[in-house]
């Protein structure tokens, strides 16, 4: 009867005559010294338990010996991936931002298809100074009616009542790439001054934008701001110099690496390189001012 052997080795498997056992001979296949079991002996005669306890023995010294390598490769992979991480975080963050200026563009163009105008940067008070910002006339077109009806008009964007209201909006108003969502500080304003999108508290109408509505600014973003979402305050575009990444609420410039998302009169939304020519830039501001913009179109 042939005797089953599985050799130690190699691991391959043979059957040997009956007459071999326990004889020690050349394996096969590999040619390495193997003996073959007694008659009645398991398959898995000593050499295979030998050679189990050889393997278990190799893998603990080897488990034990490899956990200062393993966690420095840990250190190596999360090193590596970071950076991805990051990248991935960043571009839903600036998707985000980029979908709150969607909503505010729809919102302006809503707002026009009741008061045939887009609105002013603010209402002023009986005085000519600024009161109430194109952010709160907004409020009854973002789903914000709640709010919208619990801000007192009588009184200004900072009065007893109003002032208790600037915390209570969402994070619409704000980029999600902003230290805080928490703060009620905007990231998203006008550029004001004439030949803009409005003065300040003269509305603009879209048969005005003779540049066309996809050739003219409407909202830019700024980072770090200083400007609170209910008060009436934005960019004066005689006073900024149209270089992107001014920041701290001395010009255009987001928080994103590289650009700047802006929305176009007609609900557009792009990102803006910073490294733009001014002078065209502030072509894109003016609602009919004549400027050649078509390198903006070719480059963006």
């Amino acid at each position: 009867m042939p005797i089953q052997f599985t050799c130690p080795h190699c691991g391959s498997e043979t059957n040997v005559a009956d007459e071999f056992a326990g004889q020690s001979g050349p394996c096969a296949k590999c040619g390495k010294t193997i003996t073959v079991p007694p008659l009645g002996a398991p398959p898995a005669y000593a050499p295979v338990v030998e050679k189990t306890n050889t393997r278990l023995i190799v893998v603990i010294v080897v488990a034990v010996c490899s956990i200062p390598v393993l966690v420095a490769c840990a250190g190596i992979l999360i090193a590596l991936l970071l950076p991805a991480v990051q990248a991935a975080r960043e571009a839903a963050r600036r998707a985000n931002c980029n979908n709150n200026l969607k909503q505010i563009g729809l919102a302006m163009h809503n707002y026009n298809d009741v008061h045939g105008c887009f609105p002013p940067a603010y209402i002023p008070d009986e005085n000519g100074r600024p009161m109430h910002s194109w952010r709160v006339l907004l409020l009854p077109f973002m789903e914000q009616n709640v709010l919208y009806g619990q801000y007192d008009f009588d009184e200004p964007w900072d009065g007893p009542n109003n002032r208790r209201l600037t915390g209570m909006i969402g994070n619409v108003y704000r980029c999600p790439s902003e230290d805080s969502m928490d703060d009620p500080e905007t990231s998203y304003v006008m550029i004001v001054g004439p030949g803009t999108i409005s003065d300040g508290p003269t509305p603009t109408s879209i048969r005005q934008i003779e540049d066309g509505t996809s050739n003219t600014i409407m909202i830019v973003e700024v980072a770090d701001s200083g400007i609170q979402w209910a008060e009436p305050g934005d960019l004066n575009a005689e006073e900024i110099s149209f270089q992107i990444g001014g920041g701290m609420g001395e010009g255009i410039g987001g928080n994103h690496p590289r650009v700047t998302n802006v929305l176009f009169c007609d609900g557009a939304v792009h990102s803006i390189d910073e490294f733009i020519d001014p002078e065209l830039l502030r072509g894109l501001t003016t609602i009919a001012g004549g400027e050649d913009v078509s390198e903006f179109h070719m480059g963006y």
